[in-house]
């Protein structure tokens, strides 16, 4: 079983009141669909206390003075019952109101923080994904919202009906019996001590069990991403064992939660009884004693098995509410997280030449791309984007304690070509994640055409940047959709010339519908070079003056690596381009190579160069014949 002290840790959200306030600020929308569920939980109340209190007067009045009697008229007594229906009818339909009523408002509110959770992840730096397991967010929309959906339909609509119905019962037991009612008094000091010691410990389970479905979910989608690692290194065993200990761990909490939760009802099925008999025993002894009467006795023991009942239910409810709140915790925290920064004000936008080259801004695409500069002064300057990249004195960490980039310069003139080589781990990555700006720099400046990348708009630096990866990620769509996904406005001959460029034309119309085939889980029906060409295609069609190819033909036969070169040299035609390989083939026509160790730029120069100070290059380049 979980220690005490950890179920002790986990027994309350971090702050109810501010979450509940939060809450209610979604809800409180509906105020007029809220106004009327409390008018209808009330009456449901209601109802079945009015229905009860009959009793009194069907007995006194009807039952009793009919007794011995022949030919007793009944129609006041039949009137009687009707109205008695009625009342109760009433009861149905406010509950079957107010349910249905609860449903929309909870839904609704629902897809409103569905939308402000997953609007504000769009919005995080990617660094917080490179923090945070998949397993850990989807958990947010799934299980936190299906315990916020329960307590806003059924958990809180409960709570309520169940104090309306336990002050309805309280007075008019006051109303019937004072006398009697001190028992009941009695039997409900009983019975919120035993609700607190075994609802107590339900909770901590329940709590316990909702953090632990949401790490075994996060597990199972882990494994079935990397169901072909495990099957290739043998691991079924260690992960069959890794699932059990979680799955144990649930376990655990589950039977804990229920075994708590199940044995409440019976406890208080039984401490009813025992009240009822107790009040049985009581309300006879005053009846022959002649200061209480039969109806009134049978009303009060109607109250008596009544009155229980909700008490248990707001037990229950109770930990519904707290463990969808410590969910309510998580899905704020999420909505809650600091967006990515962006404090630039130079804008990406068309332009045109004038019949002095001035350029000249336009709405219209005209394929011509300039800097909107504006200055304190109050006057705007265009650039042209040419794709010229500078580095200068550049130095980075992920933490501060761990420096990836140390003092790093060079730079990219428009249309060079510029490779990055080195082994794992040296820095390769970074430096384009960097001039993307998914992270910061600590020190140094990088400039984009002269102007430091941090006054630029993160949009537009990135919309002027072509990015194919090595980790290829394809939507679930048509082919079309996927290559058109590095440029909306792009039209369908634009789809295919970009797709003939990256030599995936041939292989894309022999699928079962050519361009229109539907590509889902990732692209699983097709092979990961096929994949990769997707990817060049959609870098092509969005024709940047800027490409990063991170190891962008690392899944791509050699042959195949062939035919496409002659395409990739005319996509990078013009451009400024970055490559990251290990194959050094693809990097000996590039202006400039740099050699990276440890953050640090230790060679640069181009083929030819490099191996004749038979450096590190040289030492990676005859080492790949070598092997080959």
């Amino acid at each position: 079983m979980p220690d005490k002290k950890e179920l002790q840790n986990k027994r309350k959200p971090k702050n109810t009141f501010k979450t509940l306030i939060r809450i209610l600020k979604y809800i409180l929308v509906y105020k007029f669909q809220l106004s009327v569920v409390i008018i209808t939980i009330i009456l449901s109340s209601l109802a079945t206390i009015a229905g009860t209190y009959f009793l009194k007067p069907l007995i006194n009045n009807y039952i009793i003075p009919s007794i011995g009697k022949k030919n007793v008229d009944l129609s006041s007594f039949i009137r009687m019952i009707c109205i008695m229906g009625a009342i109760y009818l009433v009861g149905v339909i406010s509950t079957y109101a107010y349910n249905r009523i609860m449903v929309n408002i909870s839904t609704s509110t629902l897809k409103r923080i569905r939308v402000n959770l997953f609007n504000n992840m769009q919005d995080l730096p990617i660094k917080y994904f490179d923090t945070h397991t998949h397993g850990e967010m989807m958990s947010c929309y799934t299980n936190d919202t299906d315990a916020m959906r329960e307590m806003l339909s059924q958990s809180i609509p409960q709570l309520i009906s169940c104090i309306v119905t336990i002050t309805g019962i309280f007075v008019a037991m006051l109303v019937l019996s004072p006398k009697l009612t001190v028992l009941v008094v009695l039997m409900l000091v009983v019975m919120l001590m035993v609700v607190s010691k075994i609802g107590g410990k339900s909770g901590l389970y329940f709590k316990k069990q909702q953090k632990v479905v949401g790490s075994v979910n996060g597990y199972i989608e882990e494994m079935i991403e990397g169901q072909k690692v495990i099957k290739v290194f043998c691991h079924e065993d260690a992960v069959k064992n890794d699932f059990n200990k979680l799955n144990e761990e649930l376990c655990t909490a589950a039977t804990g939660a229920n075994t708590y939760a199940n044995i409440l009802m019976p406890i208080m099925g039984n401490l009813s009884y025992l009240h009822y008999a107790i009040t049985s025993v009581a309300g006879a002894y005053l009846v022959i004693g002649g200061s209480l009467d039969i109806g009134t006795i049978a009303s009060f023991l109607q109250y008596t098995r009544s009155f229980s009942q909700p008490i248990t239910q707001i037990s229950q409810q109770l930990n519904s509410v707290l463990s969808a709140l410590a969910g309510a915790e998580r899905i704020f925290a999420l909505i809650d997280e600091e967006p990515e920064v962006d404090e630039g004000y130079v804008s990406l936008i068309n332009v045109i030449k004038n019949k002095e080259s001035e350029l000249i801004e336009t709405k219209d695409y005209t394929g011509m791309w300039a800097w909107k500069h504006p200055h304190n002064d109050g006057s705007i300057s265009y650039t042209q984007l040419t794709g010229d990249v500078q580095f200068e004195n550049v130095t980075f960490g992920y933490n501060d304690d761990k420096i990836v980039l140390k003092n790093i310069s060079l730079f990219a003139k428009p249309g060079q070509k510029i490779a990055f080589v080195g082994s794992t781990g040296a820095g390769k990555t970074t430096i384009t994640n960097l001039i993307n700006r998914f992270y910061e720099v600590q020190e140094g400046k990088i400039r984009y055409d002269g102007i430091n990348t941090t006054k630029i708009k993160k949009d537009d630096l990135r919309r002027s940047l072509g990015m194919v990866l090595q980790d290829t990620h394809l939507f679930t769509g048509t082919v079309k959709s996927n290559i058109r996904y590095g440029n909306l406005n792009a039209s369908d001959d634009e789809i295919i010339a970009a797709a003939k460029l990256a030599n995936a034309d041939s292989f894309i119309k022999h699928l079962p519908l050519g361009y229109d085939t539907v590509l889902t889980s990732d692209g699983t029906n097709l092979s990961q070079g096929q994949r990769q060409l997707i990817a060049i295609a959609r870098a092509a069609v969005a024709n940047p003056p800027v490409l990063i190819l991170d190891e962008a033909t690392s899944s791509i036969d050699t042959r195949t690596e062939a035919l496409i070169e002659k395409g990739m040299n005319q996509l990078m035609d013009g451009r400024t381009v970055f490559v990251i390989a290990h194959r050094l083939s693809t990097v000996r026509n590039s202006k400039a190579i740099m050699v990276l160790e440890n953050g640090e730029i230790i060679e640069r120069g181009d083929h030819d160069v490099l191996l004749e100070q038979k450096g590190k290059y040289y030492q990676l380049y005859t080492g790949m014949f070598e092997l080959s």
